[in-house]
């Protein structure tokens, strides 16, 4: 039997799509369905009602979801968001949050792959509640609290410790104007005699040696999370709620030494 999706998952990939802010716009939801070949049988309705229409004629009229998965898939191809690119993570969790119930996710290279999805969004925000309540016991940095959103845990909780990774980069280059990444952005900031940002005075040795391990610490970080779309273990990763606390407070003391640093003056 071919795969169809179900009338209550049509409806959320729709809402997601065709979200007032987040979502698709009028001119490209009209390119996108001649694209994947679906009729547009209501263009005169709002976003929301004209796509889920579309997607349940063409589901309706084909007896299978190919069309429907295959708008989905140019629709979050990322070279569409060059110039745009805040647009695309917002409307790939909104997408991730009404595909996770189907047992698909949107990656962040825009990849449409299987997981392991969450049951129900109960499920999903019963794991966002927890996770978010065992680190505030911990006293987990804030700028790590905002990333246990169900959204973020409807596959698993690998996607959460990600995000928050990502946040320390876009930390450091709001600290120093930079423009770069991972390693580099690392070397940038915190290596050299004279660094742009220091998290000690380095007057002894053993400050010198920690600001390094600060660096490799970092670095490290970063390799281990910041390119999985590259390493497709990564993906399916089925990372535990132990796990990911311990992870997100890793991220938390790194966010706490880098509110903490300075920068050294130039003689």
């Amino acid at each position: 039997m071919k795969q169809v999706f179900t009338q209550e998952q049509l409806q959320a990939i729709a809402d997601a799509l065709g979200h007032t802010t987040e979502g698709l716009t009028g001119s490209e939801i009209a390119h996108l369905l001649r694209s994947a070949r679906i009729a547009d049988t209501d263009p005169e309705l709002t976003k929301r009602h004209r796509l889920y229409n579309a997607f349940v004629h063409d589901q309706n009229r084909r007896k299978n979801r190919t069309h429907i998965i295959a708008f989905i898939r140019k629709a979050m191809k990322p070279p569409r968001f060059t110039r745009e690119p805040t647009r695309f993570e917002p409307m790939r969790l909104n997408l991730n949050r009404a595909l996770a119930f189907a047992g698909l996710l949107v990656t962040e290279a825009g990849e449409l792959r299987s997981s392991d999805a969450a049951a129900t969004l109960t499920q999903a925000m019963r794991r966002a509640q927890e996770l978010r309540a065992g680190l505030e016991q911990r006293g987990v940095h804030e700028d790590v609290l905002r990333f246990c959103r169900e959204e973020l845990l409807a596959d698993n909780y690998f996607h959460a410790v990600l995000e928050a990774v990502k946040s320390v980069a876009d930390k450091l280059r709001t600290r120093t104007g930079l423009t770069d990444d991972g390693a580099i952005l690392v070397d940038r900031t915190f290596a050299g005699s004279v660094p742009l940002l220091a998290i000690n005075p380095l007057q002894t040795k053993s400050q010198q040696d920690e600001q390094k391990g600060f660096v490799n610490l970092l670095k490290g970080t970063f390799g281990m999370f910041r390119n999985p779309t590259a390493h497709e273990a990564k993906i399916k990763w089925n990372m535990s709620k132990e796990d990911a606390e311990d992870l997100l407070s890793l991220v938390s003391l790194i966010h706490r030494r880098i509110d903490g640093s300075q920068m050294p003056p130039r003689v």
